[in-house]
């Protein structure tokens, strides 16, 4: 079976400012009309208060992502 390239659910994201795991891709957001990638969704802290809140993720913009690897997916936030 050949890889995708767009099968970013099995890519760790990392911070490069800091080295913190924020983990694997939950989502991707696209512009419909022109059909490219403008966000990634990761989920967001793992502490219990946080656990039952909605907005529980994170949004990191197309270009806050510098490198995207076999396994990895290195972000600057």
């Amino acid at each position: 079976m050949q890889d995708k390239g767009l099968d970013f659910k099995h890519k760790e994201v990392v911070n490069i400012n800091n080295g913190k795991r924020l983990g694997y891709v939950q989502d991707v957001c696209a512009d419909l009309e022109t059909g490219t990638i403008t966000s990634i969704i990761v989920p967001g802290s793992n502490k219990l208060l946080n656990i039952f809140s909605q907005n529980n993720e994170i949004i990191i913009p197309w270009s806050n992502i510098k490198c995207i690897g076999d396994d990895l997916i290195l972000v600057d936030i």
